[in-house]
Order: C-alpha cells, then sequence, then structure tokens
C-alpha cells in the first residue's frame, strides 16, 4: 500500500528513514526541515541533511521558522497526508497539525521507550552503562515522548561503542523499523507506555563534560564514550583543556589523577589508557603522540575541581 507522507526532520540521522520511504514507492509530498544555518569554516549556510537528500529527489521542501502560522498549517493541510513521519526535527509540532493526517504522526525515538525520553536518548543511554537500547516507531502525542508505541526493534550497546557510532547504528534501525511500520499502517496496536522504567534523557550540558579522576574507571570510559566525539568528555592539565576521544579501562591503581606510564591516568578504582584525544584548537591525534608533546608528564596529578 503507498502512503502520501509528509517527512519532517533535520540531521543526518534522520535520512537514512527518510530514504527508505522513498525507496519503498510511498509518494512523499512535501518535506519539513530546519532552515539553513550557518555552519564550517567560511560560516556558509548550508541545507540541513535532510534537504539535501530530498533536493536530490525534487520533494517539495518547507523550512519555516515555526509552526504557528495559519498559513503554514493551511499549507500542512493541503497536501491531504496519509501519515507524517517525524525523526529529529527539532520543532514541537501543535496539536492541530498532530491531528490532520489521518494515521497521524509517528516518532521514531532512539530508544527503548519509557527508557530515556527526551533530547539526549542515546548518549545518555551509554553514559549510565546500559547493555541495551534501541528504537520506537511512536504514535505522537501533545506530551515530551510519551505516545504509545507501535513498533520497536532493540539491540546490544557494544562494549567500545560511542555515542557517534551508536547514532550511526541507531539510524540504520530506525529506517529498517520504520519500513516495518509503514507496510503494517492501519494494523498495528498502539500500546500504551509503561508507568513504571520512565527515564529522561536530558540534554547535555557542557558542564558535566569535564572529567571527575575520583569516579571509578569504568564509569569515566561510559562517560567519555557517551560524550565522543561532542562534546567531548575533557580535562585541564596545565590550563590546557584536552578532550578524550577514546580511552580503555586497565587494571592498575593508584592515586587518582596521577599520571602513570604509558598514557595511563589513574581513577578512584583502577585507571584509563587514552587512546585518542584532542587538545583545543587542535587536531584530533593518538595517545602516543600527545605524550610526545610532553603535555602529559609521569607522576603529575590532574586535578578535578569543578567536576560534576
Amino acid at each position: 500500500m503507498s502512503l502520501r507522507i509528509v517527512f519532517m526532520g533535520t540531521p543526518d540521522f534522520a535520512v537514512p528513514a527518510l530514504q527508505t520511504l522513498i525507496e519503498a514507492g510511498h509518494e512523499i509530498v512535501a518535506v519539513y526541515t530546519r532552515p539553513p544555518a550557518k555552519s564550517g569554516r567560511g560560516m556558509k549556510l548550508t541545507a540541513s541533511p535532510v534537504q539535501q537528500c530530498a533536493d536530490t529527489t525534487g520533494i517539495a521542501v518547507h523550512t519555516p521558522t515555526s509552526l504557528k502560522s495559519d498559513d503554514d498549517l493551511a499549507q500542512f493541510k493541503a497536501y491531504a497526508p496519509d501519515l507524517a513521519v517525524v525523526v529529529a526535527y527539532g520543532m514541537i509540532l501543535p496539536q492541530s497539525w498532530l491531528d490532520t493526517p489521518a494515521l497521524g504522526c509517528w516518532n521514531i525515538h532512539a530508544s527503548l521507550l519509557p527508557r530515556w525520553r527526551g533530547a539526549a536518548p542515546i548518549q545518555r543511554a551509554i553514559m549510565a552503562g546500559d547493555a541495551q537500547t534501541g528504537v520506537a516507531i511512536m504514535q505522537m502525542q501533545a506530551g515530551l515522548d510519551t505516545g504509545p508505541v507501535l513498533l520497536s526493534q532493540s539491540l546490544d550497546i557494544a562494549a567500545d561503542d560511542t555515542a557517534q557510532t551508536l547514532h550511526d547504528r541507531l539510524s540504520v534501525l530506525g529506517g529498517q523499523a520504520l519500513h516495518a511500520a509503514v507496510a503494517q499502517a492501519g494494523q498495528l496496536t498502539a500500546v500504551a507506555q509503561a508507568e513504571d522504567g520512565i527515564t529522561y534523557a536530558e540534554k547535555i550540558d557542557k558542564a558535566e563534560a569535564r572529567i571527575d579522576w575520583k569516579r571509578p574507571a569504568a564509569t569515566l570510559d561510559a562517560h567519555i564514550r557517551g560524550l565522543s566525539p561532542f562534546p567531548g568528555a575533557w580535562f585541564d592539565v596545565d590550563g590546557v583543556r584536552v578532550k578524550i576521544l577514546q580511552a580503555r579501562p586497565v587494571a592498575q591503581n593508584g592515586p587518582a589523577g596521577e599520571v602513570a606510564d604509558g598514557a595511563v591516568i589513574y581513577c578512584g578504582d583502577g585507571a584509563l589508557q587514552l587512546v585518542r584525544v584532542q587538545r583545543a584548537g587542535k587536531a584530533a591525534m593518538s595517545a602516543d603522540e600527545f605524550i610526545r608533546g610532553g603535555v602529559l608528564q609521569t607522576g603529575q596529578v590532574l586535578t578535578s575541581d569543578e567536576a560534576s
């Protein structure tokens, strides 16, 4: 069954879902995305990844700055969509928009709801040490990720997953789950989310990215991976901010924050061996390159002042 679909999304996470709908032969009557934004060294206006995808297929693209205009709502209604699919769009849909499509509005959320409702489910799942996550196809309501779930698919979080690698895998899984759900449109039963097990994935605050060496190495490893590559967990050495992009726990113990041989830093329990780092304003580099630069010295003690 071919559906008339309005797609609403912005970042690269949403692109596989849009491509899935196009390849399945559905009629994508319009794409809504955030307006082009300045990016890169030249700060040039750049269309969103979703708009770039849509432009290659000739789909009509809309980039409203809000969804409060009667004219925008009238345009949306004029498309007479069977379904609207929303993936990391970046704007809240008013109830009048949610009520327009015959099948409602579906959202791809990057967690197994009700765990990790909110803005940063991928990062929070890693930082919390979760063993598993997934995607949920949710029937949208006015509340924050509160709608009933139509379909979900899970995957294991690997021991070396970062926010980037898990993002990429969930993006693909989201497209696959959407394909399965749309193929059963009108036949799926929307199941209300459980009242227990609700957690919220608060937006990442840059202040929490500073590393507290008094915490266990396993905890810090998850913290680092959950914040890699952006905003990046970091420590300060002689006024130089250093992001850790990759590290691994090692079975060594010593005073928390002290630097040992082999780019190893003792933690509250165990230690971390640096693998890949990035100094402020510099390109990412291996830990060996970083150590050769002389910024970090064996026996040096790193503080955790103002760490969270």
